[in-house]
């Protein structure tokens, strides 16, 4: 396998992935309704936490599957990120194509909708950062024009292939400065439009019914998305969904001085730009579970308060990251390694 194209090499790993966890996706699986809201959480460590050795618990103490305690508590929906060529890094790492397919593949047999994130790096891509793949790194503009369709439709072809069709499709992550500095920077306002465009087309031409999300940090800010998204319409960069990031801790305020900007830009997201939108990233910390408890609720009601159905829910970011395994102090579990009664607000 190793003298066959990069391309053919990620294709054979993801379908060999497949048939070890599974021949089939179709049997004893109750898929929630699509036209549902979506309740659900970023899970891109969990594959490397169980391999570590992690052990999960419900409340009673008894050791229980990570996604079957997340849908016990209200959830339907996963999202994963991919990274394309990644490191084997226990927190920064792992999340490439082949091992998306399974976590997504897991997460469809116990009948949760599927969420893609396209990251178009090999490690996080969030405001501050933004850096193409390392194999991608000379490449021409319009080289990367078809590296960003050929992935993007080379990692859904392989979902689909294993028996998983996302809902959503995420191009790009939190990219308020556009994404693969410098070339698809907000700077060139044009060249990150063709970039976005060849993610949609590329997802279209696998299954038309995904929606296709562009998706911001503080959601609550709506002078940011009104500029973002005020270029991404003269620019006719094509998307179907707004998705936002709601975490109060990093703004530094409680979300009790903030929801009201959450749900004002929802409403006027959808208005002025006549798509839907969805908080496709939340979070609080993990040791005030009744602070979080209470944003979740406020958060989901304000996706929800959104008129003509069109605020399609709430996606928790990595609740399960328990913080002495992930450092991370915005999950939702405890210390003990069971959920946190936070995640009760998904539930209702």
């Amino acid at each position: 396998m190793k003298n066959l194209p990069m391309n053919s090499r990620f294709v054979l790993m993801s379908l060999l992935l497949t048939l070890l966890f599974s021949c089939s996706t179709s049997k004893n699986v109750q898929s929630t309704s699509k036209s549902s809201f979506a309740k659900g959480a970023d899970i891109g460590w969990l594959p490397q936490m169980e391999a570590t050795g992690y052990k999960f618990y419900d409340t009673d103490g008894a050791e229980k599957d990570c996604l079957q305690l997340l849908k016990d508590r209200g959830m339907n929906t996963i999202r994963l990120r991919v990274w394309v060529n990644p490191s084997n890094d226990k927190a920064s790492g792992h999340c490439s194509p082949a091992e998306t397919v399974v976590a997504a593949l897991r997460a469809q047999k116990l009948g949760m909708r599927i969420m893609i994130d396209f990251h178009y790096s090999d490690t996080w891509a969030d405001p501050a950062k933004q850096a193409k793949p390392a194999a991608w790194a000379n490449h021409t503009f319009p080289e990367l024009l078809n590296d960003v369709y050929n992935h993007t439709f080379e990692v859904l072809t392989a979902l689909k292939n294993a028996g998983v069709t996302p809902e959503w499709v995420q191009v790009g992550n939190e990219i308020p400065g556009g994404m693969m500095w410098p070339e698809g920077s907000i700077k060139n306002w044009n060249q990150l439009a063709q970039l976005l465009n060849k993610g949609y087309e590329a997802t279209k031409a696998i299954d038309p019914k995904i929606k296709v999300i562009v998706h911001l940090d503080e959601g609550n800010n709506n002078e940011k998305f009104r500029l973002f998204f005020d270029n991404a319409k003269a620019n006719n960069v094509k998307y179907d969904v707004i998705g936002l990031s709601y975490y109060p801790f990093w703004i530094k305020k409680n979300y009790t001085e903030t929801i009201g900007d959450l749900a004002y830009n929802l409403n006027d997201m959808v208005t002025r730009y006549d798509k839907e939108v969805m908080v496709v990233e939340v979070g609080g910390e993990y040791d005030k579970v009744q602070n979080t408890y209470e944003m979740l609720a406020a958060t989901i009601k304000a996706v929800k308060a959104v008129p003509n159905n069109k605020g399609l829910g709430v996606i928790y970011w990595e609740p399960q990251g328990e913080k002495s395994w992930s450092g991370y102090f915005l999950s939702a579990w405890q210390p003990d390694g069971s959920p946190s009664a936070a995640l009760d607000a998904f539930k209702g």
